[in-house]
């Protein structure tokens, strides 16, 4: 019996890690070890030229179905830098498309982000990508819009300056800013390990605005967010260099202008808008 468990449980663990079988359900391999499964056709047929910038809804997935990023990004279209790159996924959709993908997690992050593979994902494993491609726009088109967009808002930025300042008068915070603008207010202190770079760490967040309404909690979820610090596209700028400043225990209030968070853009969910400043609550629980 116990013999039979053990086997079992080594069948399962494979099943989870490997990802890489040549039957996924549904989808086309193609000569590069990419999995393939287009979910919706768009109804333009224009595809990206080298030099283009794509808009890009990215999610990205263990390859157990748990979703660990999901983002608008505005992306340069390069030549795919390596065989199965995830440039070639781009390359394989027309604007407007949407599909999804399998790809080598470790040439994901080893090759095309600069970082470790993260401790969720099994060495050899795939991870999958969902992409919608919203919008093909060429190198010159994407810098004059920039350029309205940024004319356009520049009066909200001189807003948000007011309103950040009139928060810090009003709840009569004394401690300077970062040179990039950021305010810590320490709840406790902690006495485990700095958080230095690669370190895997296990941190308990709370996102408000100013005017105390909260926009995410991984508390309320009761499920602590758990990443490799250092690695790109896992927390904002601002909350990198919160957390980087931070040990295991310790517990802080931080205050960060949009540069810092979510930008001129805003969240990809639409649930923050441009030119907000936030507060973030974070509790660092582990520091491996």
């Amino acid at each position: 019996m116990i013999l039979r468990n053990s086997i079992l449980f080594i069948f399962i663990i494979f099943l989870f890690s490997c990802k890489s079988k040549s039957d996924v359900d549904g989808y086309t391999k193609t000569k590069t070890g990419i999995y393939f499964k287009l979910l919706q056709i768009g109804e333009k047929n224009k595809k990206s030229k080298i030099g283009d910038y794509i808009t890009c809804h990215i999610l990205y997935y263990t390859g157990n179905d748990s979703l660990f990023f999901d983002a608008i990004r505005n992306i340069k279209y390069t030549p795919s830098p390596f065989p199965g790159s995830i440039q070639e996924c781009f390359s394989m959709l027309s604007e407007s498309d949407s599909a999804s993908f399998f790809i080598n997690a470790d040439n994901f992050f080893n090759k095309t982000i600069n970082a470790p593979l993260p401790k969720f994902l099994p060495p050899s494993s795939y991870m999958k990508v969902n992409i919608k491609l919203l919008t093909i726009r060429s190198a010159v088109q994407y810098q004059k819009e920039k350029q309205e967009f940024l004319s356009w808002v520049s009066d909200l930025g001189q807003y948000e300056q007011l309103a950040l300042l009139n928060f810090i008068e009003q709840e009569q915070i004394d401690v300077n800013p970062s040179q990039t603008g950021i305010y810590r207010i320490d709840i406790s202190k902690g006495t485990g390990k700095q958080v230095e770079k690669n370190d895997t760490v296990t941190v308990n967040y709370e996102g408000r605005f100013l005017n105390g309404k909260i926009f995410d909690s991984t508390k309320k979820r009761n499920e602590p967010f758990q990443f490799v610090f250092g690695t790109e596209m896992q927390v904002i700028k601002g909350l990198e260099e919160a957390i980087g400043r931070m040990k295991q225990g310790d517990h802080a209030l931080f205050i960060m202008p949009s540069k810092m968070a979510f930008g001129e853009n805003g969240s990809s969910s639409g649930a923050i808008p441009a030119f907000t400043s936030v507060v973030f609550n974070v509790e660092i629980l582990e520091v491996k």
